[in-house]
């Protein structure tokens, strides 16, 4: 994705960029507009939530409601940043197919490796309710321990700079945001903070899978830059990071008590509050400046 001129958020806002044939993202809605008073009728741009299913080898492991742009770097994404390829290289096949019903399918080609390790994982989740983390039974499951991430190239250290940098150009770069005012956006930065890709959805681990999915297809290094999104950090995505060995997350928002403990055991570099004029570190490898 490319950024535009920076502008505020305005329901107005002309819709964001988009590839032929891709979806824009949201939909038009007739309004009325009541401000100071005086009740106006418009238009308003509505960020899409539809249900998209992600079948691997012609089972459905997963239906997730997500903005409809970017779906093959997002089954991408998901399947490695939840344990079920390792590679990008095991998944063979992707077709998005649009169903009827406003609804969507990605469906996959896996390695059989990697199917069947799905396969067991999903026996030992079958049956099981209890402590209502999608259906999760025992605690163990939800993969609270991370290995720690592997020694990056070089070891990034956060200067003031570096995340002012990254907090004043994003704002060009969220073309659906400024559309519709209701998405969350994941960066990837340089080590200098620069913005180099992004990617928008309703939701925030969507945006993240579908950044990880794009920069995965592109075989861009995971280990010379940091993941920037505009949302708080909660423990899905430092563990969605975890896995990927990115060395460094920042967050606009503020972090759970278990994102910065995921973070911690990970080894991976918490940064929130994030701002163009600070931020607060919550995990380090040695003091940012």
């Amino acid at each position: 994705m490319t950024p535009t001129d920076s502008t505020s958020i305005n329901p107005a806002a002309r819709p964001p960029d988009t590839a032929v044939g891709e979806r824009p993202g949201f939909v038009p809605r007739d309004i009325v507009r009541h401000k100071a008073g005086v009740a106006t009728e418009g238009e308003d741009h509505v960020a899409e939530e539809v249900p998209v299913a992600l079948v691997y080898n012609d089972i459905s492991h997963a239906v997730m409601m997500a903005t409809p742009r970017d779906l093959e770097a997002f089954a991408i994404g998901f399947s490695l940043t939840e344990g079920i390829v390792d590679s990008a290289s095991e998944i063979y096949e992707i077709d998005v197919v649009e169903g009827c019903d406003d609804s969507f399918e990605v469906q996959m080609r896996i390695s059989q490796r990697a199917f069947m390790a799905m396969k067991e994982h999903r026996r030992a989740m079958a049956g099981r309710t209890g402590c209502g983390v999608c259906g999760i039974e025992s605690i163990e499951l939800l993969d609270l321990k991370p290995v720690p991430i592997a020694a990056p190239r070089a070891v990034l250290v956060p200067t003031r700079d570096m995340i002012e940098r990254a907090a004043a150009e994003l704002p060009a770069w969220q073309t659906l945001m400024r559309a519709t005012g209701g998405v969350h956006a994941a960066a990837w930065c340089g080590a200098d903070g620069a913005v180099r890709e992004v990617f928008e959805d309703v939701g925030r681990h969507n945006g993240l899978d579908k950044l990880i999915g794009h920069l995965a297809s592109q075989r861009v290094p995971l280990d010379d830059g940091f993941v920037f999104l505009s949302s708080r950090a909660s423990y899905e995505l430092v563990r969605k990071a975890a896995r990927m060995n990115i060395q460094m997350l920042a967050t606009i928002s503020a972090p759970t008590s278990l994102a910065i403990r995921i973070a911690e055991a990970a080894g991976v570099r918490l940064l929130s509050f994030c701002r163009k004029d600070g931020y607060v570190e919550y995990t380090a490898n040695g003091g940012g400046r």
